[in-house]
């Protein structure tokens, strides 16, 4: 009988070993280990770099599974599972020994993030998510499968793409749904044009005028004239495109990819990586020993990580916690990836889903869009796998993305209060991501060609990576980051978008803030998209405008620059007025805001170049007298930012370099 028990508790073990339903990635596949390139500093850690595989399966019934759209309607193998694979990249020591213990996530944006070795010692993980992504050299992507109709006949519905931009009298475009990585849209049920829609707008406000069915045409008219070869991927139009104009095409497509998979292929492999078994074949667990893991993703990214808590991926199969924290950096919106026909590649411009649904930490009342009390944290609430957030962002997220009801509602009267598992650090007067261009520039960055000003060269990558360490202390210690710094109604810092109410300096060829928000819209996207969660099935295409939301903008100071949240050392020294907003300087949209890009308006040299100019903003020399006053100032701010924790020893010695490398005030 002893025999027999334990017989059957064996079976039991084995079987829990290999039962997918309890282990839904299922094998690893190791491509290539190699070694990362030596440190720069002495005696720091060695590392190499794992590049490979997973495979995985899921069950559509598990509860966790459920609220992917259309996981019902995937392919299934023998088993009636839903099988997937990504790409994934690890950066860990060579010396096992040495590691933290910490697991960093870095959410890929559109396929790209760097892999590489760590100065705290943690493992550096990427691994696909975005379904839709061509293969490339270190593209991260998922392999997710396609959602059929009823008796595996073609699944159906409203397709849109819409095209600005494109080069004047382009005769053919290609039909894409992503900036930054354009991605294939699904192929059209027919090429009969009458059974489509294609409008042109001279402005997002404008009214849509159609284009009769034999002026356009799923073709290809760069190799003969309209209409051209027929194509389903392609577009043309007779006489060719005009950049004044954006254009709208609606088609039936076919074929949905069940894109919704992402997230749970993200969440199999951290699980699975934290859990540090082998996989079902035996291959060993590449990460090692893992006792804590952390998040952070990075604008689209940063979107993605909201989803994926609001939507409850989170919690593992077993209902474990799979990020211990996350850092949701520059994201605005939740990532529009749970969907029939998604473009998980956005960027708020009209018609794109995002910030329909949930957008706050704490529950909220929306009644101004009448859908309900919500939070972020709903899903992980429930079943007690909340990770610790730090959420970071800057003053383009304002203006380009639409960041202020998260922060103050949909009807912008009172601020939102936030749990106490959440921290917000906002960088003032930053351009989306801050500018990666360093040191201290006296004429901006390189800017986009369509942008009036030039590029916003204030940082926020410092700040960035003193937040993420304390994330990463608040997971391994429980030491609690400082309060959050952010702007606030109570505090008078958040205000209309306009110069009169920021008090946006003014003289003679000033830029002005008027007229470059990107403004807040409520859509009406139909009964079966599921708001709160941006997940479901868009069925009016376009959707329809019912009206706009209210949003806010920080406040700024005499010198056009923001006062609130946790200012760079260029903000504190500043040489010029660091916007979080820029005016189109040409194409479709010309005079309002250029995207989510901010400019750069320099301070004068001279007093009198500054009164020549009517400029009432004071010059370097007034403000520094010369260049060892200017370093002197960075150096003392510098110490100050060091003290309170919002710069690490090395970037603190690299600013203090770059000041006295600049050529502020040296002629």
């Amino acid at each position: 009988m002893r025999r027999s028990v334990l017989l059957a508790a064996g079976s039991l073990l084995s079987a829990v070993l290999v039962d997918p339903a309890l282990a839904r990635l299922e094998r690893v596949r190791i491509d290539s280990v190699t070694p990362a390139p030596p440190p720069a500093k002495a005696g720091a850690l060695r590392y190499e770099i794992v590049r490979g595989q997973f495979f995985g399966s899921l069950d559509p019934a598990d509860p966790h599974n459920g609220i992917i759209t259309d996981i019902a309607a995937a392919t299934r193998d023998a088993r009636g599972r839903v099988g997937y694979s990504a790409t994934f990249a690890i950066a860990r020591p060579i010396d096992r020994a040495k590691a933290s213990g910490v697991l960093f996530y870095d959410v890929p944006n559109r396929g790209g993030w760097p892999i590489a070795a760590d100065p705290d010692g943690h493992v550096r993980v990427i691994s696909g998510w975005q379904g839709d992504l061509p293969a490339g050299p270190d593209v991260q992507r998922a392999t997710v499968p396609v959602a059929h109709g009823p008796g595996g006949s073609p699944l159906t519905g409203p397709v849109l793409a819409r095209f600005i931009d494109m080069p004047a009298g382009a005769r053919t475009i290609a039909i894409t749904g992503s900036i930054g990585k354009p991605t294939a849209r699904p192929v059209p049920v027919s090429l009969d044009t009458r059974q489509a829609r294609l409008f042109r707008q001279s402005a997002d406000t404008a009214a849509p005028v159609d284009i009769a069915p034999g002026d356009w045409a799923f073709a290809d008219c760069n190799a003969q004239p309209f209409p051209g070869r027929p194509d389903p991927a392609k577009l043309c139009v007779r006489g060719g495109f005009d950049p004044a104009f954006a254009y709208t095409l609606v088609y039936q497509g076919k074929d949905p990819l069940v894109q919704g998979v992402g997230f749970a292929a993200t969440r199999d492999l951290v699980a699975y990586l934290r859990g540090g078994k082998p996989d079902d074949v035996g291959t060993p667990n590449p990460a090692g020993a893992i006792r804590w893991t952390v998040a952070s993703g990075t604008s689209q990214s940063g979107n993605f990580l909201k989803s994926f808590i609001n939507l409850g991926f989170n919690a593992d199969e077993r209902g474990h916690r799979v990020f211990d924290g996350v850092n949701p950096n520059i994201a605005a919106r939740q990532v529009p990836l749970n969907l029939r026909f998604a473009v998980p590649g956005g960027a708020a411009t009209l018609y794109e889903p995002g910030s329909e649904g949930t957008l706050w930490w704490g529950r909220y009342d929306d009644v101004a869009r009448g859908r309900g009390t919500s939070s972020l944290l709903d899903r992980c609430g429930a079943s007690n796998t909340c990770p610790k957030v730090i959420e970071t962002f800057g003053s383009a997220e304002f203006w380009g993305l639409r960041m202020s009801p998260g922060l103050i509602g949909t009807d912008a009267k009172a601020d939102l209060p936030l749990p106490g598992n959440v921290r917000r650090y906002y960088f003032p007067s930053v351009t989306h991501g801050g500018s990666y261009t360093g040191g201290f520039p006296t004429v901006g960055d390189k800017g986009l060609a369509i942008c009036a000003l030039p590029g916003n060269p204030n940082p926020s990558i410092d700040s960035l990576r003193a937040a993420q360490a304390m994330l990463v202390s608040w997971v391994r210690s429980g030491k609690a980051p400082p309060p959050s710094r952010y702007p606030t109604l109570k505090a008078g810092d958040l205000v209309e978008a306009n110069a009169a109410a920021m008090g946006f300096p003014s003289w003679p060829g000033a830029p002005s803030p008027d007229g470059k928000l990107n403004v807040f819209l409520d859509y009406d996207m139909g009964n079966a998209f599921r708001y709160h969660d941006i997940s479901g099935v868009i069925t009016p295409q376009p959707p329809t405008v019912r009206g706009t939301i209210p949003s806010r903008v920080p406040r700024v100071n005499a010198d056009g620059n923001e006062t609130s949240g946790v200012p760079s050392v260029q903000l504190q020294v500043p040489l010029g007025s660091y916007l979080g907003w820029n005016g189109q300087a040409t194409g479709f949209g010309k005079g309002g805001g250029c995207g989510f890009f901010g400019g750069f308006v320099p301070f004068a040299r001279t007093k009198a170049e500054r009164l020549a100019a009517h400029d009432p903003r004071p010059s370097l020399e007034e403000r520094y007298r010369d260049h060892a006053g200017f370093v002197t100032q960075v150096r003392s701010v510098v110490a100050r930012q060091q003290a309170e924790g919002w710069l690490r020893d090395e970037d603190a010695a690299r600013l203090v370099e770059q000041a006295q490398a600049s050529k502020v005030l040296t002629d």
